[in-house]
């Protein structure tokens, strides 16, 4: 099976997830990356560069279209939370299909990838985006989503891949893992936060907080596992997209988790 990758490439994490998966590859995940694309140009930010530079260390392909860069060239506004997307996002996501267009592939998966998809995108594709909860679990990023739990004092949380629709990470569920985000390791962290109370606190003082950090370690420790996990099952044929039921990979996540190998 051969997937495009897709990916804003802002950090450790994007970074971490390619090369794991690479790993895996090379390890005998039966798949091929028909090409790396990053929403960033070179030079535009280290962190992407170097997510760059691994790719073609590999061999494999990159596309690379700035989104910002774009917005600016056409005198685009940036988008506000909760109001539609701007015109210009469309017409991005248009060029963006056309420069994937030129490879062959038979799965796009987005990871890291901060842009919100359009239908001149995810309409000529199919695509499958890594989400940090589970199903029924917060939207957002991943600190909006960490605050949500936190502010509800969920038990536990997840990992999921979904399809990639109009309907912002409430595409179909492909697939999912389940794990504790509260227990004898960091209960104390939660009773403080409970006397604290976190109901009028900013995304940025939560983002700071002991607990978030914590949390944050628990699901990127999944991730990596159960998108491979994920991969395998769809490139076996053994997982459809979208699936009847998204498939729970929780138990060969957990497993992975305590493995020093990607495969």
């Amino acid at each position: 099976m051969r997937i495009a990758w897709l990916t804003t490439g802002r950090g450790p994490g994007s970074y971490g997830a390619l090369e794991y998966l690479m790993e895996a590859i090379g390890s005998g995940l039966t798949i091929e990356i028909a090409v790396v694309f990053v929403n960033r140009e070179r030079g535009e930010a280290e962190a992407t560069d170097r997510l760059i530079a691994l790719s073609e260390r590999r061999g494999i392909p990159v596309e690379a279209m700035s989104s910002v860069r774009y917005r600016k060239r056409v005198g685009g506004k940036i988008g506000k939370p909760g109001e539609p997307l701007q015109p210009w996002r469309t017409e991005f996501d248009r060029q963006v299909a056309e420069a994937l267009a030129k490879y062959e592939f038979d799965l796009g998966v987005m990871f890291g990838y901060m842009l919100i998809a359009t239908e001149p995108l995810f309409g000529g594709f199919q695509f499958i985006n890594d989400h940090p909860a589970l199903p029924d679990g917060p939207i957002g990023t991943y600190p909006e989503v960490i605050a949500e739990l936190m502010r509800t004092q969920a038990s536990d949380s997840g990992c999921m891949m979904n399809v990639v629709t109009g309907d912002v990470d409430r595409g179909p569920a492909v697939s999912f893992c389940r794990f504790p985000i509260r227990d004898a390791a960091n209960e104390a962290a939660w009773e403080a936060l409970s006397a604290a109370g976190i109901a009028d606190v900013s995304l940025e003082e939560i983002v700071a907080m002991p607990l978030y950090a914590d949390i944050r370690s628990r699901g990127v420790a999944r991730e990596r596992p159960f998108l491979v996990e994920t991969v395998r099952a769809i490139a076996e044929g053994r997982l459809a997209v979208p699936p009847k039921t998204p498939l729970d990979l929780t138990a060969v996540t957990e497993r992975r988790v305590h493995s020093t190998r990607a495969v």
